[in-house]
């Protein structure tokens, strides 16, 4: 199995990438550990950042309805893919 090692801020010398990963560890969101790994490559990590953002913004659903519907689709999937779901 591959693994990808987290990157710490003081590793990233991007000052944009630094202060995504600072954001998403001081916020939460998106996911400080997540984001460590998409520090690796900064078009991905601008790609999730600003999907974020624009949907936190822009997104229709408001906010709880969101995390309800994260949350199912997270315990449906393990049933699609015969695995076991930690939500």
């Amino acid at each position: 199995m591959a693994r990808i090692r987290y990157l710490h801020p003081q590793d990233v010398t991007d000052p944009e990438m630094k202060q995504w990963l600072v954001d998403a560890i001081e916020t939460g969101s998106p996911g400080p550990e997540n984001q460590a790994i998409r520090a690796h490559n900064k078009v991905v990590m601008r790609s999730f950042t600003s999907l974020i953002r624009t949907m936190r913004a822009e997104g229709v659903l408001p906010q709880e309805l969101r995390e309800l519907m994260r949350a199912r689709i997270a315990t449906s999937w393990g049933r699609m893919f015969a695995t076991d779901c930690h939500y």
